[in-house]
């Protein structure tokens, strides 16, 4: 259904609904569709900008998330008029559409979506007058990093790969319009992992390809890793509140992990030897960029990307003290055991790749 009327309809008054309405974009990606079921399940109503309304279903229903519980406005985040329609009359905006990718092949996509849909929902949800405008960054917009620790004070980073590149120019364009007085909150999720992605994306890709043994050399260094219901949550939290001391930045759920940590937490999760043979990260840069140049003329993908390598001897763990958003993370293995068990249950991985995961209960 589309929302020619913003306001009425099974999300609306005319729905018998009293929560705050929170217009969304990007939710029907892997943590979109997680964070809507999180703002479903605390009450609130979901308007969705959506290119492709049959998406909705598949990517809600596993989450229970009725699709006609949700209210959608068909159109593309770089669409003024589009973005303009989805904020109208809601309470928050929370901007999650963006290209996640390492694959160079997409880079137009990634600068078009992510720079220039950020600049459009961003300053169509200022217009709206909506009282909470939640802009999704990553950690890695802040990378590389002059500090040992990243905070809430932490610099743009200016990184050399070109999802990342993105990121940080969207965080450029949040922290512009929060400073000329835009009632903005950014949030910054780490790595994410989990059940029901409806790609699958990115990071479980790569915990697919590991499993599957395409992955024996890894780069020395880590990243920040988190569970994708958990930075869910946080985002519905930081979406919804109203408090005027809730924190304008925050860091979703996360652990830093080594690499040989993250290997560790997959062969416990899965009961997988997993050999593997970690190299210096800077001297696996070469050959991962390499990779990325072949991969323009390789049809299919080759699981060795420069952002990946780049952003293991680039990323820092967040400081102690930076303000933190959502639940205590969960344990590492669980999220890495759910994530393997789903991608058995779904046919992505043999019964024999999943380890023990395939016998799991639950996601």
């Amino acid at each position: 259904m589309n929302a020619a009327a913003p306001g009425t309809g099974p999300a609306g008054p005319a729905g018998g609904a009293a929560g705050p309405l929170v217009a969304v974009t990007g939710g029907t990606g892997f943590l979109g569709a997680h964070t809507v079921a999180a703002l479903a399940a605390a009450g609130a109503r979901v308007r969705l900008l959506v290119r492709d309304p049959a998406r909705t279903a598949r990517a809600l229903g596993p989450l229970g998330v009725h699709p006609d519980t949700v209210r959608t406005v068909t159109g593309d985040a770089t669409d003024p008029a589009a973005a303009a329609r989805l904020c109208a009359g809601a309470d928050a905006v929370l901007h999650l559409a963006s290209v996640y990718s390492f694959d160079h092949r997409r880079r137009a996509d990634i600068a078009r979506t992510n720079v220039l849909g950020t600049e459009t929902v961003l300053r169509a949800a200022v217009r709206s007058g909506a009282g909470a405008v939640v802009h999704v960054s990553t950690v890695g917009a802040l990378i590389p990093s002059a500090d040992p620790e990243l905070h809430a004070d932490s610099p743009v980073g200016r990184p050399a790969e070109p999802y990342l590149a993105s990121k940080a120019e969207c965080e450029r364009i949040a922290r512009r319009l929060r400073d000329g007085g835009a009632p903005l909150r950014i949030a910054y999720p780490p790595a994410l992992l989990g059940p029901h992605d409806p790609g699958p994306g990115d990071q479980t890709g790569r915990l697919r390809d590991t499993l599957r043994g395409l992955m024996p050399l890894w780069p020395t260094g880590g990243f920040p890793l988190g569970d994708v219901r958990d930075t869910a949550a946080a985002l519905a939290d930081l979406a919804t509140a109203t408090a005027p001391d809730t924190p304008d930045r925050v860091f979703t759920p996360h652990r830093y992990l080594t690499t040989a940590d993250y290997l560790a937490a997959l062969r416990t999760a899965t009961g997988r030897a997993l050999p593997a043979v970690r190299l210096p990260g800077r001297a696996m840069l070469p050959a991962a960029r390499l990779a990325d140049l072949l991969q323009r003329w390789w049809p299919w993908h080759i699981p060795a990307e420069y952002g990946a390598a780049y952003t293991c001897v680039h990323a820092a763990p967040v400081a102690p003290a930076a303000p933190l958003g959502g639940p205590a993370p969960r344990p590492v293995e669980e999220t890495m055991a759910e994530t393997a068990h789903w991608l058995y249950r779904t046919g992505l991985l043999t019964y024999r790749q999943a380890g023990s995961a395939a016998g799991r209960t639950g996601p």
